[in-house]
């Protein structure tokens, strides 16, 4: 119940040497049609990679054909011999397809700075065009992983249409997006206009929303393609639901995976001012490392939290502040609350909320704790 759910859609993946282990590399997501209406989101960073300057180009017309994305190299920080590596990865997966390279997204994850393997890479095209099924949506999924431990899938189905999504992503989990990529598909018929309004609204509520260590990746691309193929329009409201319960079902996916992780901390704001307020707190109190650390200790050291907003712009009393850890409100009045032995926080799930008395609305932040695993899978990535 993958990218290959709904109508119209093969997928294959397939090792090609890129990691240096035996595992799949190389995933292709092929549409089939009638449609192929396609939007995406990328990465805010300013230092972007090759595949995500050159897939911008692509989803300016609004199409997307093919997707093609390969593990064990990012393809970032390349020069202009790294574009030209992904132009030429569109033009093989055109070739094989007999289409335009001008409607193949590209894809790319792993370390920044060094150039792919183009003969690999390029031979993993073929081998996963040759491939192609309505059965390969788990071992594309697969394709994609870095450090995930497992593969990341989802699905939800709709009045007559489908909705299948894919995605990576363990570490430099940060807006926007997280070091992810990932693919959702729909067999409903939906111009590109809208698929573009409705993903930018779920993946603002959604991946846009997860923290877990405050870094923001060079590669980060979430497409949305519609095939057409189940000859339904659907209703607009529902859509938008399906497409952000997948995207949420991804983003949760990639929390409890993320690196080293031991707790998947929910931080909920409410009372703000403003929803960028409740935003803004609850990505300062998600990059707490002292937070972090704490929650990791299972010490619901409430001061932390109470820091960490104070760092902020957002409207608020200190005096005001309210602080509930996994139910317990152990702050109230920017002051201690109720008797902190009273937290449990032992399960794996943490929920944080806090109430800055200054308005009705809210917003959700989710983040990992810090863990020694966390730094020492990160001190020897490249090695």
């Amino acid at each position: 119940m993958s990218v290959t759910a709904p109508l119209g859609f093969r997928a294959a993946g397939v090792a090609a040497g890129l990691k240096s282990r035996d595992a799949r590399d190389v995933a292709l997501v092929v549409n089939d049609g009638p449609s192929r209406a396609a939007a995406g989101v990328f990465t805010r960073n300013r230092v972007k990679a090759a595949p995500v300057l050159w897939t911008q180009q692509v989803l300016t017309g609004g199409r997307v054909r093919a997707i093609v994305l390969n593990s064990g190299g990012a393809n970032a920080c390349t020069g202009p011999a790294g574009f030209q590596d992904t132009h030429a990865t569109a033009e093989k997966v055109a070739d094989v397809l007999g289409d335009s390279a001008g409607e193949i997204a590209v894809c790319s994850t792993g370390l920044i700075g060094e150039r792919l393997p183009m003969d690999a890479l390029l031979a993993g095209v073929d081998a996963a065009a040759a491939q192609l099924s309505r059965d390969g949506g788990l071992a594309a999924a697969d394709a994609i992983r870095t450090t995930d431990t497992v593969t990341k899938i989802a699905f939800r189905r709709g009045e007559g249409y489908m909705v299948g999504g894919m995605a990576k992503g363990a570490g430099m989990l940060a807006p926007a997006m997280a070091t992810m990529l990932s693919v959702i598909t729909t067999d409903a018929d939906v111009p590109a206009a809208e698929l573009d309004r409705v993903l930018r609204k779920a993946v603002g509520v959604t991946f846009d929303r997860l923290d877990t260590d405050g870094c923001m990746s060079t590669n980060d691309t979430v497409l949305l393609l519609a095939s057409g193929a189940a000859g339904v329009t659907p209703d607009p409201a529902e859509f938008e639901k399906k497409i952000t319960e997948v995207c949420a079902d991804l983003a949760r996916q990639l929390l409890v995976d993320a690196e080293g992780a031991t707790k998947a901390i929910a931080i909920e704001v409410v009372g703000a001012a403003h929803e960028d307020d409740a935003v803004t707190v609850g990505r300062a109190v998600a990059r707490s490392n002292l937070l972090k650390c704490a929650i990791h200790g299972e010490d619901p050291n409430w001061g932390r939290v109470l820091s960490a907003v104070g760092t902020t712009d957002a409207v608020f009393e200190p005096d005001r502040l309210n602080v509930a850890i996994n139910g317990i409100w152990i702050c109230r009045g920017g002051a201690a609350g109720d008797d902190r032995a009273k937290v449990d926080l032992r399960p794996r799930d943490v929920t944080i909320i806090i109430d800055l008395s200054a308005g009705p609305h809210s917003a959700t932040v989710h983040t990992t704790d810090l863990t020694a695993e966390y730094v020492h899978e990160n001190s020897a990535y490249s090695t």
